[in-house]
């Protein structure tokens, strides 16, 4: 367990606690509470990238469990998001199903020993929905208009990796196709 692996559990481990205060009315600083957390937990995202690649710390763990502490962690918060009333369902579930098939593409590649690490489409796609999220929780009435065309750049990059992704890894799919 290396620190970059540690950071990316670290990461797992914030988003109950994020939530809380996101969606519970517990201190006059929940907002600001919930946003710490979160740019927190998504600053470990950069730092244990960086980390792994400078100290060539990369392992399959962290191949696997750094793209999932990532999806856990925005899902969790545009989830939250919609019962706030800060973002349309629709594109939620468009975000949340590209990641169910990255995913099932993940498992897929993994039952033939394979192991898929995060594109840089998918590193945009996560740094625009990590600055989406984040104008959302703020929730600033002037920053209206760049919350929304922040939304849609998000969305569009999440369905560009997806194709991206699936062009360049079909060949995992293998005989069962």
């Amino acid at each position: 367990m290396n620190l970059p692996n540690k950071l990316t559990l670290l990461r797992v481990i914030m988003i109950p606690f994020f939530l809380i205060f996101l969606l519970l009315d517990i201190t006059p600083y929940d907002k600001w509470i919930a946003l710490a957390i979160f740019v927190i937990a998504s600053l470990t995202d950069l730092a244990d990238g960086k980390i792994a690649r400078k100290y060539n710390l990369i392992t399959n763990f962290g191949k696997f469990m750094d793209p999932l502490a990532d999806k856990l962690l925005v899902c969790s918060a545009m989830i939250a998001l919609i019962e706030l009333e800060r973002i349309p369902a629709w594109i939620v579930i468009v975000i949340i199903a590209r990641e169910f098939i990255i995913s099932g593409f993940r498992l897929v590649a993994s039952d033939n020993g394979v192991v898929i690490a995060a594109s840089y489409w998918g590193k945009f796609k996560t740094t625009f929905q990590m600055i989406m999220v984040i104008l959302m929780i703020v929730d600033i009435p002037q920053l209206q208009i760049v919350t929304t065309i922040i939304m849609y750049i998000a969305l569009v990059l999440t369905i560009v990796s997806l194709i991206d992704y699936l062009v360049k890894n079909w060949g995992v799919m293998g005989k069962d196709m």
